[in-house]
C-alpha cells in the first residue's frame, strides 16, 4: 500500500509538472517581439493581402485563449501544429532532429558516466595521493569550463585531422555500403561527442568520489575490512553499489536532457540536432517547432526523473520514511 501510495503521489507531480510546463512554453514565445507573419511577409511585393492571408493560415487571428485551447486539443491528439517556416508537421521535423540528437549525446553521456565513476572510485581509492589530486584537479577544470570553449578548443585542435561539421560527408559518390555509411557518421561523431565527454565527466567523478567516500567509513564496511575481505573485493561488491545513487539522479537527468541536445555543442559542430532546430526556430519565430522542442524536452527531463524516484525506491526502501 505505501508503495502505491509513494508512486501514484509521484506520477500526480509528473503529470502536474508537465502541464505547468506546457501552458508557460505556449505564453512564452507570444510574449517575444515579432512573430512568424512578419518574417515570412517581408518579400518583395508581399502586400496586405499576404499579410491576412499568413495569419488566417496560422490561426494567429484568433486570442490568446483560443489558440491555448487549440494547442491542448491537438496535443491531446498527437498533433504539434504545422512548422511556420516549412510548412510541414511539426512531428515529423523534430522526429529527424532527435534521432540524429539521441545518437550523439546518449553516447556522449554513457562515455563520461563510464569515465566519471571509473575516475571518482579511483580517486576515492587512492585517496590523498598525487593520483586522487591529479583526478579532481582535472574534474574540477572539466566541470567548470563553459561547453562551448571546449568545443571550439577540440574544433581548433583536431579539425585537420577528423571531420568538423554534420553527420556525414556531403560529397559521398554514388552508393555506399551499410558499414561505409555507420564508419562515415561515427568519424564525424568523434569531435562533439569528446566534447561532451569532457564537459560530463568532471561531475560525476566528483559524485562518486564523494559518495565512495562517505560509504567507505560506514560500519559494514568496517566489517567487511574485519572478515578479511581484500580491498578490491570491499570497493567493487560493497561500497561502489551503495555508492550509485546520487549517481543514479545525476544519470536520469543527464539522459533527460539526452533529446534537448547540448544547443551550443550542435551548433558549434553543425549537428542536425533539436538543438540546432531550436536554435534556427528562435530566429525565425517559428512557435510550433519552439513548443515541439520544449515539450520533448519537458516531458523526457520529468519522466526521467520520475525514473529515478522510483529506481530510488528500488534501491533503498527508506526514501520513503
Amino acid at each position: 500500500m505505501l508503495r502505491t501510495g509513494y508512486v501514484a503521489k509521484r506520477v500526480f507531480f509528473a503529470a502536474v509538472t508537465i502541464f505547468v510546463s506546457i501552458t508557460l512554453n505556449f505564453f512564452l514565445f507570444r510574449v517575444m517581439s515579432g512573430d512568424a507573419v512578419s518574417n515570412m511577409a517581408r518579400v518583395p511585393h508581399a502586400g496586405p493581402e499576404l499579410r491576412h492571408a499568413l495569419t488566417v493560415e496560422f490561426g494567429l487571428d484568433k486570442s490568446k485563449f483560443e489558440q491555448y485551447l487549440l494547442y491542448l486539443r491537438n496535443l491531446a491528439e498527437g498533433n504539434m501544429g504545422i512548422s511556420f517556416t516549412y510548412r510541414r508537421p511539426v512531428s515529423e521535423l523534430l522526429m529527424a532532429d532527435l534521432r540524429n540528437t539521441i545518437l550523439l549525446v546518449a553516447v556522449g553521456t554513457l562515455a563520461s558516466i563510464l569515465l566519471g565513476t571509473a575516475a571518482g572510485v579511483l580517486s576515492a581509492r587512492k585517496r590523498d595521493t598525487p593520483t586522487d589530486h591529479i583526478n579532481s584537479g582535472m574534474a574540477i577544470l572539466a566541470y567548470g569550463l563553459p561547453a562551448q570553449w571546449l568545443g571550439l578548443v577540440v574544433l581548433i585542435m583536431f579539425s585537420g585531422v577528423l571531420p568538423s561539421a554534420g553527420m556525414s560527408e556531403s560529397f559521398a559518390l554514388g552508393p555506399q555500403s551499410l558499414w561505409a555509411q555507420i564508419s562515415d557518421v561515427g568519424r564525424h561523431m568523434i569531435l562533439p561527442t569528446l566534447t561532451l565527454v569532457l564537459v560530463g565527466y568532471g561531475g560525476y567523478m566528483l559524485v562518486v568520489r564523494s559518495a565512495m567516500l562517505e560509504t567507505m567509513s560506514e560500519d559494514y564496511i568496517l566489517t567487511a575490512r574485519a572478515k578479511g575481505l581484500s580491498p578490491r573485493r570491499i570497493v567493487v561488491r560493497h561500497a561502489a553499489r551503495n555508492a550509485m545513487l546520487p549517481v543514479v539522479t545525476q544519470a536520469a537527468l543527464d539522459f533527460g536532457y539526452v533529446v534537448g541536445g547540448a544547443v551550443l555543442v550542435e551548433i558549434i559542430f553543425s549537428w542536425p540536432g533539436i538543438g540546432e532546430a531550436l536554435y534556427a526556430a528562435i530566429s525565425q519565430r517559428d512557435y510550433p517547432m519552439l513548443q515541439g522542442g520544449f515539450l520533448i524536452l519537458t516531458v523526457s527531463v520529468v519522466v526521467m526523473n520520475l525514473l529515478a524516484d522510483l529506481l530510488y525506491y528500488k534501491l533503498d526502501p527508506r526514501v520513503t520514511e
